[in-house]
Parts: structure tokens; sequence; C-alpha cells
């Protein structure tokens, strides 16, 4: 076999191999979107939770699950599956409740619960507000600070008057 014909045969074998890889060689510079599923819960939602609450302040605060037990209408799970489409990686988070009758009385699962959450929700107490108290004993609104050297990022023309638009300029 001459050169030109093994160079030739050369190509087309690389030229058949990367066809049959498809585009796993160029993975990188294709867009993969992110895929997230299920419910979506902060931990401050979590952190809400109290023994003895209805199942309607739970889907109040957490939104309906994804899964009631068909069997049992006591067990409901809040499932979150995350897949990153850059790099593959998965969250999964699940929580699980449980009610007796109307009433919850357990979570577990993947997120953290309060200290309080083994005290009933009319026997907890809001956080102290004294330090938002004025003289007056009147709430304080929290504004943000403002910087002393805020200038407006453009400069608003002023509109002209309609005797300024009138009057000829010489």
């Amino acid at each position: 076999m001459s050169i030109k014909k093994q160079s030739i045969t050369l190509f087309g074998a690389v030229a058949l191999s990367l066809s049959l890889s498809g585009c796993s060689v160029f993975d990188w510079l294709i867009y993969k979107p992110d895929i997230p599923q299920g419910n979506y819960m902060e931990n401050q939602q979590v952190e809400k939770l109290r023994v003895q609450m209805t199942k309607e302040q739970v889907e109040y605060i957490l939104g309906r699950p994804v899964l009631r037990d068909s069997f049992a209408d006591n067990t409901w799970y809040y499932v979150y599956h995350y897949k990153s489409g850059r790099d593959a990686s998965i969250t999964h988070k699940e929580l699980v409740l449980r009610f007796n009758g109307d009433i919850l009385t357990s979570a577990e699962g993947d997120y953290e619960l309060s200290a309080e959450f083994s005290t009933p929700l009319d026997q907890s107490s809001l956080p102290e507000l004294s330090s938002l108290k004025s003289d007056q004993g009147d709430l304080v609104p929290l504004n943000p600070e403002v910087r002393p050297d805020a200038k407006p990022l453009v400069e608003e023309k002023k509109p002209e008057t309609l005797s300024e638009q009138k009057e000829p300029k010489e």
C-alpha cells in the first residue's frame, strides 16, 4: 500500500470513530439546562413547622406535597431533585411528614428542624422586638442605610418652560 492510501484509510478511520462517538467528544460545547423537580424548600420554611399544626397550616408554609400516601393520607412526602446541566451533579432532598388525623406529629428527612419543633404552635412565642421600639413604645421601621455620598448615576435635564420654547433666540 502506498502512503497516500494509508493516510486516506487512517483519515477515514478517525472520521468514522468520531461520527460513531456522537457528541461525547464535544460534550462540553453543548448547553444542557439545569433540571429542578419537586418542592424546593428553604430551611426557613421548614423551621416554621411545629407539632400539632393542621394539614392546612403545613400546606400554607410548604406548599402541596409531591406525594401523598394513597393508602393513608397521614403521610406526606416533599421531594426535591436537582440535576445540574453543567457538571451533572445531583442534589436530592426529602422531607416526610406524618399526621395523626389532621394534626402534624412528626417530621424526618434531609432538612434540619427547628429546636422549637416539639413545642406546639399555641405555646411558642415570637422573637422579642424590644430593640426596635422607640421611646413612645411604637415600633421603628428598619430602613436601609443611605450613603452620604450617594449621587444619581444620571443627571436629569430640567424641562424647558413653554415661555423659553416660544421665545426666539438671538
